[in-house]
C-alpha cells in the first residue's frame, strides 16, 4: 500500500507536469527520480547489502530430481497471480477499459468523459503496487540494497521490451522465456555468460519482430 501510494504522488508531483514537455524532459525528470529515490533510501537505510532470514520461507523440496527452493517457487506461484489478476483487470474490467483508452488517445478518451489524469495516476499506483509485491518476494532469497534495482530495472526493461509493450500477457510469456534461457544457459556454459545469451536473444527477436512477441504492429 505505501509503494502504491508512493507511485500516485508521483505522478502527481512530477510526472503529469513532464509529461506536457518533451520527451527529452520526461526522460531526465523520470531519471532524477530514480536517483532521487536512491539516495533518499541510502540515507534512511544505509549503504550495507541485507538479508532476510532463511527460516523467514525456508525450506526445499525434490520434484523428478529436480530441487526446488521454496522461497523461489513461492515467488513464482505469487508472480504468476498478480500477472493474471493485472491482465484480467485490464481487460475483464471497466476500469482497465478506460485505462487502456487512455494509453492508446487521451485526448480521445478525454472527449468521452474518461479523466486520463485519475487513469494514469491509478496505473503509476498499481505500477507501485506490483514492484512492493515484487520487491518482497525477491527479498526472500536475494540480498537488498538501495542499488539492486539497476540490475533487476534492465531485465525488467528486456522482459517487456520482448513481450511487447503494453501487453501484461507478452511480459509473462517473455519472462518464462528469458527465466528458461538464464537457467539453460548457466548449465550449458556456466553463469557468467548466461545474460550475454538472454541479450543476444533480444536483440534477434527485436530484429525481426520489433514490436515484440505480443506488442501491436
Amino acid at each position: 500500500m505505501l509503494i502504491a501510494t508512493l507511485g500516485v504522488a508521483s505522478y502527481f508531483l512530477l510526472v503529469r507536469h513532464i509529461m506536457k514537455g518533451p520527451m527529452l524532459a520526461q526522460i531526465l525528470g523520470t531519471f532524477g527520480l530514480a536517483l532521487f529515490l536512491r539516495y533518499a533510501a541510502f540515507w534512511y537505510f544505509g549503504a550495507n547489502f541485507k538479508t532476510l532470514p532463511d527460516t523467514l520461507v525456508g525450506g526445499s523440496f525434490s520434484l523428478g530430481g529436480v530441487r526446488f527452493e521454496g522461497s523461489r517457487v513461492l515467488a513464482g506461484v505469487m508472480g504468476l497471480a498478480v500477472t493474471l489478476a493485472l491482465h484480467l483487470i485490464l481487460t475483464r474490467t471497466s476500469i482497465g477499459s478506460r485505462m487502456l483508452a487512455v494509453s492508446e488517445d487521451a485526448t480521445a478518451a478525454q472527449l468521452m468523459g474518461i479523466r486520463p489524469q485519475r487513469m494514469q495516476a491509478l496505473a503509476w499506483g498499481m505500477a507501485g503496487a506490483a514492484t512492493g509485491i515484487a520487491g518482497a518476494l525477491i527479498a526472500n532469497f536475494f540480498y537488498t540494497s538501495p542499488t539492486v534495482g539497476e540490475t533487476l530495472a534492465i531485465i525488467a526493461f528486456v522482459t517487456v521490451s520482448f513481450g511487447g509493450f503494453g501487453s501484461v500477457l507478452g511480459a509473462l510469456v517473455a519472462g518464462l522465456i528469458i527465466g528458461v534461457v538464464e537457467s539453460l544457459s548457466a548449465y550449458l556454459i556456466g553463469p557468467v555468460y548466461k545474460d550475454v545469451v538472454v541479450y543476444v536473444l533480444f536483440v534477434l527477436v527485436l530484429w525481426f519482430r520489433p514490436q515484440g512477441l505480443m506488442g501491436k504492429t
